[in-house]
């Protein structure tokens, strides 16, 4: 059983560690502007408190990491519960007030919209913090035993990733996403058509061709009718072999009153 509860040790510390050091180097880089809009719990403060929320949630993880590695105080054992259950509500809102969003959980490379993989990597971490709560050694104690349980804990984390393909993409095009030759039009029009949000409205169209389609940054766009002559939109974002979908509906009374606007596209 001792060694059940200590596997997770070491990966919540080097998860931690890299959490720090992300957010630190996204920080310090800038970036492009406004990206920090664009990423984890800074999307939901005021401008002016965007970077210090980042340096603060690193700072966070990095104590956490410390008294993880180094002793076995619970006030550490529990912070790390609390702080991925957090995360875990995080990431909900965000989903659901700002869809655009990514979770930032490793700076600017975790910018795709918040999925169900992210949300499920922060349960799956509370599940392991809960689970090394009791254990009876240090975090360098149950790193120097390696066990089958700590290598299904990294296979797990893995499978949750988005960043792992991210990172890929990266080194294979060396551009963000912004910047890339996006897929085809159609190639893109078939993995919303593959999507669970496609199949959940497709009922409700009155044809299944859109009438208008344009790229803005990262994402393409297909704008439909229904059957009340109300505009559905589709957003699906380009990078990603699953890739997050979203949709909103403008009334016809709405939409003549929208203000004009230019798209921006990278």
């Amino acid at each position: 059983m001792t060694h059940v509860l200590e596997s997770q040790l070491p990966i919540l510390i080097v998860l931690l560690v890299l959490g720090t050091v992300a957010k630190v180097a996204t920080v310090r880089s800038g970036g492009e502007p406004g990206a920090l809009s664009r990423l984890g719990p800074a999307v939901l403060v005021p401008d002016r408190m965007k970077a210090p929320v980042m340096v603060a949630c690193a700072a966070g993880e990095l104590v956490m990491a410390a008294g993880l590695l180094l002793t076995t105080h619970p006030i550490f054992r529990w912070g790390t519960v609390a702080f991925f259950a957090l995360s875990t509500y995080v990431l909900l809102e965000l989903r659901r007030r700002r869809p655009d969003a990514g979770c930032g959980c490793f700076g600017e490379v975790s910018s795709a919209p918040v999925g169900l993989r992210s949300i499920g990597r922060t349960v799956a971490l509370t599940v392991m913090s809960v689970m090394s709560v009791w254990a009876p050694v240090t975090g360098w104690e149950a790193a120097i035993r390696p066990s089958w349980l700590m290598a299904a804990g990294v296979a797990v984390l893995l499978a949750l990733s988005p960043e792992i393909e991210e990172m890929i993409d990266r080194v294979r095009f060396r551009a963000p996403c912004e910047q890339r030759r996006g897929p085809a039009e159609s190639v893109v029009l078939s993995r919303l058509r593959a999507s669970g949000t496609w199949r959940a409205h497709e009922g409700e169209l009155a044809s299944a061709e859109p009438y208008d389609s344009w790229r803005e940054l990262c994402w393409r766009f297909f704008a439909f009718r229904d059957q009340d002559q109300n505009d559905v939109v589709f957003a699906v974002y380009l990078s990603g072999r699953r890739p997050a979908v979203r949709m909103a509906v403008v009334s016809a009374e709405d939409s003549g009153s929208l203000p004009e606007y230019t798209p921006v596209s990278a």
